[in-house]
């Protein structure tokens, strides 16, 4: 990843064949990162991780190519492009025009439900986060790059330029916080 940085620079410098660069050097992991933050959201989401690979590209990119400083730079604005684009999907199915609060139920699923897992409400989320953020902006940021991003703790530790530890203790504090946000602090937080 260390061409992502030199891309980056080449970018900024008016290559042209640099943006091209940049998406070939970058598609794989922002790939693996939204399949691994789509595993882990609702069952009914129609969203694919290339079609969040895309939209994210085309946030990022834009009109203009932005300047990203280095790898750090780019990887947390794709996080945030993809904590946006999940956010707005989550709002649009919220919407009454789209069925609202009421859930999507095949035929085929009206015998023998199917468990729904492990899902979050988005929008709860998102405030929560929110709330983190005004509080400790880089530990928001964190819960962004696990969470959106879908990198390790010790790739977000050397997103953000802090020591694993560090990383290991903020994201204690962040989990805590936001379950205690979204729980709407009727509950203790799981161990």
């Amino acid at each position: 990843m260390d061409d992502v940085t030199r891309i980056l620079a080449a970018l900024e410098a008016g290559d042209g064949q640099a943006e091209h660069q940049l998406m070939e050097a970058v598609y794989h992991e922002l790939h693996r990162l939204a399949s691994a933050k789509l595993s882990r959201e609702r069952s009914d989401l129609t969203l694919q991780p290339t079609a969040l690979v895309h939209e994210a590209w085309l946030r990022l990119a834009g009109d203009s190519m932005p300047t990203w400083e280095n790898r750090r730079h780019f990887f947390a604005a794709a996080a945030e492009a993809m904590r946006r684009i999940l956010i707005e999907g989550a709002r649009r199915r919220m919407r009454l025009k789209h069925g609202g609060a009421y859930g999507r139920q095949e035929m085929g699923d009206l015998e023998v439900p199917s468990p729904d897992g492990a899902s979050i409400d988005l929008l709860a989320l998102d405030e929560a986060l929110a709330k983190l953020a005004q509080e400790d902006a880089r530990k928001a940021k964190l819960v962004e790059l696990r969470y959106f991003a879908g990198l390790s703790i010790p790739e977000a530790a050397q997103v953000l330029d802090i020591s694993k530890a560090t990383a290991d203790r903020w994201w204690a504090y962040a989990r805590a916080f936001l379950y205690h946000e979204v729980a709407g602090g009727d509950q203790d937080p799981p161990r």
